[in-house]
């Protein structure tokens, strides 16, 4: 099953993991590959809800043994007793916390003023222009990755940053980098005199790695300890948080829901959509009705 299936290695190992959960279970509800019916299935998908189970991670379990089942009948061994089965419905919110206008500012500051102060000065100064590049444009970190020093270009008039598509190789969006976005970044190209096109644009600092293309964890831990510096040490916060704070920011500076989908670049608004709940909850707040009534009364 597992050499026949057109996916990345790492689907793979996830298939592989997955399957061997299912087929314990199956051992131990003494059941056997054939003798398995949908009543099982189903009894398989709601005892892994029941262990306080994402839903997104039990949808992955399930979805495994659907491609499973859909191998053996096409195979002529067992008939596709998982049918129709349906992964459990996510809820409609994003697992990562976006940050507030004073948390925004103040991750920011905090560094800038490493930056200035960093004992190796092209590390600062390249942590602080990935993270308000991140913060500004809402990039993924994937796409950070992926950028080299050629995709700073113009469009019309304005400096853009060409982005790798998410899943794909070739550039096929941007993001406008305005004067603060492009600035911290132009300073930090300083501190790298022979750099230049076809280059990534954010290197390694470290000494067996100096000047090689970053990795996701590099990238996750620098945003994980600026976040921890501002006091939000928690598994809401992560470098994910940088992006939904664009989309929030952006509605909260009175931009539109079509405005944030273009520039997050998500092929449906209603993924956009969830962000209004953080802006709805914040003027809750800020303007409780209920302190109207005080006025009268």
């Amino acid at each position: 099953f597992l050499k026949n299936q057109d996916v990345k290695e790492n689907s793979r190992h996830v298939y592989k993991r997955t399957l061997s959960i299912f087929l314990k279970w199956i051992r131990s509800k003494d059941l056997e590959l054939g003798t398995v019916s949908r009543v099982d299935v189903l009894a398989y998908k709601e005892g892994l809800l029941a262990t306080g189970l994402s839903s997104l991670t039990v949808g992955s379990y399930i979805t495994s043994v659907r491609r499973f089942y859909e191998w053996l009948e096409a195979s002529k061994l067992y008939p596709n007793v998982a049918k129709g089965v349906k992964s459990p419905k996510r809820k409609q919110q994003f697992r990562k916390q976006a940050l507030t206008q004073s948390q925004g500012k103040a991750l920011l500051n905090d560094a800038q003023e490493n930056a200035l102060t960093a004992f190796l000065k092209d590390k600062g100064l390249r942590d602080y222009a990935m993270l308000n590049l991140l913060i500004r444009t809402g990039l993924r970190t994937i796409e950070l990755i992926r950028a080299n020093i050629e995709d700073v270009t113009f469009k019309g008039g304005k400096r853009v940053l060409l982005v790798h598509g998410k899943g794909r190789d070739e550039k096929d969006n941007f993001v406008v980098m305005t004067d603060k976005a492009f600035l911290p970044i132009e300073t930090y190209l300083k501190t790298r005199l022979k750099a230049k096109d076809g280059e990534p644009l954010f290197v390694s600092a470290g000494n067996k790695s100096k000047g090689k293309r970053l990795v996701t964890r590099t990238i996750s831990r620098i945003a994980k300890e600026g976040l921890k510096a501002i006091g939000l040490n928690n598994k809401s916060y992560s470098a994910h948080s940088l992006r939904h704070t664009t989309a929030v920011n952006i509605l909260r500076a009175g931009g539109s829901l079509e405005a944030a989908q273009n520039v997050l670049r998500h092929a449906n608004i209603s993924t956009t959509q969830v962000y209004t709940h953080s802006i709805r909850e914040e003027f809750r707040i800020c303007n409780p009705a209920e302190e109207l009534i005080d006025d009268i009364l």
